[in-house]
């Protein structure tokens, strides 16, 4: 049994799951995983048997339970400093904790009109949607800022980071629904798909769907 255990929702379709998954994954810290079926009649009460907030995802540590996305990398971060989960430097670190609470908080519009699909393919559906436009563009602002910044390495702060693993789901949708990106961000989503974790995670979602 791992010292870890993550409670996570469906793979093609929960987004939020997929980030400390990815995080965990890429970081190399062993894990237990509980699946929970979303969108059931018994969803919220089996999500209730591991978590107050009726919610996944949630971390399960030492008898501690640490849920929401963002507390959930927080709280590995200070556990693994070595593993350098934000970036070492002091301006870089604010900007990746500025724009992982902007998509933690924000991006509404896209939330809802292109929703996580990772298996399918819906090409230009939800792109006329109030905000969506916005947000696609704010996005991609944010992508092509911290790429023009980073000195080494394909990712937003060159290496991998909590941030990648908080803005990975919009890779995921800007794929599903065809949405237009330079080669700057091209390339970073690239990056991201390439991942041997991402793949995994594509992988397994497959498999529930065809069970």
């Amino acid at each position: 049994m791992a010292e870890f255990t993550l409670v996570i929702g469906d793979k093609n379709t929960s987004s939020w799951s997929l980030r400390p998954w990815l995080l965990m994954r890429e970081a190399q810290i062993g894990f237990d995983e509980v699946s929970i079926r979303l969108r059931q009649p018994d969803t919220r009460q089996q999500c209730l048997a591991h978590s107050p907030s009726g919610k996944v995802p949630v971390l399960k540590h030492n008898g501690q339970l640490i849920w929401d996305t963002l507390a959930i990398a927080e709280y590995l971060a200070e556990l693994f400093p070595e593993k350098q989960l934000w970036p070492t430097d002091h301006a870089d670190r604010a900007r990746a904790r500025s724009i992982s609470a902007e998509m933690h908080s924000g991006f509404q519009p896209l939330r809802t009109h292109l929703s996580m699909d990772m298996l399918g393919s819906h090409p230009g559906v939800g792109h006329s949607s109030e905000g969506v436009a916005q947000d696609v563009a704010r996005v991609q602002e944010i992508w092509r800022d911290c790429r023009a910044q980073a000195t080494t390495g394909p990712f937003l702060f060159g290496a991998f980071s909590i941030a990648d693993a908080m803005y990975a789901p919009v890779v995921s949708r800007f794929r599903t629904y065809g949405v237009a990106c330079d080669s700057v961000c091209r390339a970073y989503m690239e990056a991201i798909w390439s991942l041997t974790a991402m793949q995994s995670w594509i992988a397994a979602a497959r498999q529930q769907q065809s069970a």
